[in-house]
């Protein structure tokens, strides 16, 4: 299960870093609002994934 869960952190992952950059600088909602979403989500996600996976191979699947 923890790895099911770090491999869909570490989409959400570039699915925050994709929401940062059409933001605008945080001047548009709806990105905004995907932004804050996924990235809770990743982080969580990774921490929860990471009591059961090595620290080091948790973030370079995180990562990609």
């Amino acid at each position: 299960m923890s790895w099911i869960v770090l491999v869909v952190s570490g989409v959400l992952e570039a699915v925050w870093a994709t929401a940062l950059g059409r933001s605008e600088g945080f001047t548009r909602l709806g990105p905004s609002i995907v932004f804050g979403v996924a990235l809770v989500a990743s982080m969580g996600g990774l921490a929860w994934a990471m009591r059961e996976i090595p620290t080091g191979t948790a973030y370079a699947v995180w990562v990609g």
